[in-house]
């Protein structure tokens, strides 16, 4: 990290991300290597690598211009209170109020064929046992295996186990449910300097990735350093650190595609010292201090560095790999940072100006959404006291994907608001996209389809009028077909037919009481909701549906399972809490209660002749609850690990 004890904040990043509801921003440049970062006082001492944007976006023509749009932008959003446009007794009551940001991925000229009828397709998690959202794009977790030797976390304590080291004559304790057999762990490693890490296995490679336990927090709360930790486990018995990186940014977010790992981190606005008023008058003095302060502010103060091992902190980006976005887009220094997962000290680093707290990523794009900030005073007290939708167009940015390297190659528009990355997808090189009202729409959410035209993401399709006056939430995208979940007092589950990218079409409507938040296929003919309803008690709770989806003109629900009144399924916050096993028809799912302490139940629940076939044993107490995981090895085995333990299970 850099020597300095200057932290960031994101006042204009992810609290205005809370306030406006949506997403913001994005873009990048020319690929860059560690060793050839140039000083921060001139201009790029090396000529990129490659085109790392090719349609509207522009890098940066040398560092003075970087450093001239980070000024200009920051006198335009500075104030007697730095970066906030209020005073401290104000600003402490939206942050009450609104809560700690979220933390949160060649041309198409013809549409794909229309003769196939839509249907869902059956989800299955990564090879390393995380349910993910996308086929191919591993996701980090709490506990990966590859079949026969499992990581996981315990804390900070990273700890290894062979599968094979199962201990018959442990029948799970008090003979409680499925529980079988345990398997100690081979060996264990702690992990210095992280918070909250998650992890990737690449072979023997784990690549722990947390927020840097160094770095000083934002004005949310938020670390902003992340760190790297990459570690050996060829031994199980003795894992071993063979690398570690620093940046003094944030992790937005993180990926694997087979060996490459990606970042996309957000340094936020930097804490340049500003003063506040002392006494009432005072704001004038304060502001002329605070906006000399940025005046005087050098590209060390806006770009992220890295710090690899004990070495020295350096220049992250250089600046000709700086886009220089809108300025109605949150202003940040964002990079997106690739590398191999056995050399992490080599990376490819662009950057942007602008903030993006959203990212989708499918096999081989990553696409950005940003909705434009606009005046912070004006969002942030009508976002705090009034709640409005604020924003209307949501800006899109699509880059390919070669190993480490990201290529912008085409930015697009849509009106709406795009929630998180579930509510995107891509398929057959059309990017579909789920958006809720904005002050360009009307009170309605809708599916919007694009293609690549040229440089540009051009709308092909869309169909509105989803869910008027309702909110959505859940959407679940297959091949040819989008379910999509709404609700204000019942839960309609629409179906929309993908088949004819021009020409999105509801075919399908089913209405329920409560809703669905996360939607799991398990193939052509069923599909299961997790969500929130009526318990039939007078209570409300989490509650498990299924659905028949063979004939989508008319979705079904075939039965429901409540699991009580104040009850919460983990995986409608948290997917990875939610494992589909068609060796078995079973679905396993972490459901959580709240009396005098936090208990944690492991669902079962077998799918027979169109019903749901529950039960469920106490598996964890306390914080514990929620890294609770169920972990499929493939083969129609499973796993499950709990704070203390891993354990098979036996499903019959």
């Amino acid at each position: 990290m850099r020597d300095t004890d200057r932290g960031r904040r994101r006042l204009l990043g992810p609290l205005l991300t809370v306030l406006t509801v949506t997403a913001l921003a994005a873009a990048f440049l020319a690929g860059a290597r560690l060793s050839a970062a140039p000083t921060s006082g001139g201009t790029s001492t090396t000529d990129p690598t490659r085109a790392a944007f090719t349609a509207d976006l522009e890098a940066a023509g040398s560092c003075e211009d970087l450093l001239a749009h980070y000024v200009d932008r920051g006198l335009g959003l500075v104030t007697a209170w730095g970066w906030s446009p209020y005073a401290p007794v104000e600003l402490q009551y939206l942050r009450d109020r609104v809560g700690p940001a979220a933390a949160a991925e060649g041309d198409a000229s013809a549409s794909r064929s229309t003769t196939k009828a839509p249907g869902t397709d059956r989800q299955v998690s990564s090879e390393t046992g995380t349910n993910v959202q996308e086929a191919g794009v591993d996701e980090p977790d709490t506990v990966k295996t590859d079949g026969e030797v499992l990581v996981r976390l315990r804390g900070n304590d990273l700890l290894v186990h062979r599968l094979a080291d199962r201990d018959p004559a442990d029948d799970g304790g008090d003979g409680a449910g499925p529980l079988g057999g345990s398997v100690p762990a081979a060996g264990s490693l702690r992990l210095t300097g992280l918070e909250a890490p998650e992890i990737l296995l690449v072979g023997d490679t784990v690549v722990a990735v947390g927020a840097d336990a160094t770095a000083p927090r934002d004005d949310a709360g938020t670390r902003t350093g992340t760190r790297v930790v990459t570690v050996d486990i060829a031994d199980p018995a003795a894992p071993e650190v063979v690398d570690e990186v620093g940046y003094d940014a944030a992790t937005l977010s993180l990926r694997q595609h087979g060996t490459t790992i990606r970042l996309v981190l957000s340094t936020g606005l930097p804490d340049l010292g500003f003063v506040q008023p002392v006494r009432v008058g005072g704001q004038r003095r304060a502001l002329e201090h605070n906006r000399r302060l940025v005046e005087e502010s050098t590209l060390e103060d806006w770009l992220p560095s890295s710090t690899v091992a004990d070495g020295e902190a350096e220049q992250l980006l250089d600046c000709a790999d700086v886009a220089l976005t809108p300025d109605d887009l949150g202003l940040d220094t964002v990079a997106v940072v690739g590398f191999d997962a056995a050399t992490p000290e080599e990376v490819d680093a662009i950057g942007l100006t602008g903030s993006t707290p959203i990212a989708y990523e499918s096999d081989d794009h990553l696409y950005l959404a940003a909705t434009p900030g606009g005046d912070p005073w004006a969002i942030a007290s009508r976002a705090a006291f009034t709640d409005p939708v604020v924003g209307g167009t949501t800006y899109l940015f699509d880059f390919v994907l070669d190993g480490t390297a990201a290529t912008h190659v085409a930015s697009g528009e849509v009106e709406g608001a795009i929630a998180d990355r579930w509510a995107m997808d891509e398929a057959g090189d059309v990017l579909r996209v789920a958006v809720g009202p904005t002050a360009e729409t009307g009170d309605f959410n809708a599916v919007v389809t694009f293609e690549r035209q040229g440089a540009d993401l051009v709308e092909v399709g869309r169909l509105d009028r989803l869910g008027v006056g309702e909110d959505l939430k859940a959407v679940r995208w297959s091949d040819d077909l989008a379910i999509v979940v709404t609700f204000r007092r019942v839960d309609p589950l629409y179906a929309v037919d993908l088949t004819d990218d021009a020409a999105p079409t509801l075919i399908g409507t089913l209405k329920i009481p409560g809703f669905s938040s996360y939607l799991h296929p398990l193939g052509s003919m069923r599909m299961v909701g997790l969500g929130e309803g009526p318990t039939g008690r007078g209570g409300w709770g989490a509650r498990m549906g299924l659905f028949d989806v063979t004939d989508l003109t008319a979705p079904r629900q075939l039965d429901v399972h409540s699991y009580g009144a104040g009850a919460t399924a983990l995986a409608t916050a948290d997917p990875r809490a939610f494992t589909w096993v068609p060796e078995h028809r079973t679905v396993l799912t972490v459901v959580e209660r709240w009396g005098r302490t936090r208990l944690g139940l492991l669902s079962v629940t077998r799918i027979v002749e169109g019903h749901l076939q529950q039960s469920s044993v106490r598996v964890e107490y306390g914080e514990d609850v929620a890294q609770v995981r169920t972990v499929p090895l493939g083969d129609g085995r499973v796993v499950l690990v709990t704070g203390e333990q891993v354990r098979y299970l036996d499903l019959g």
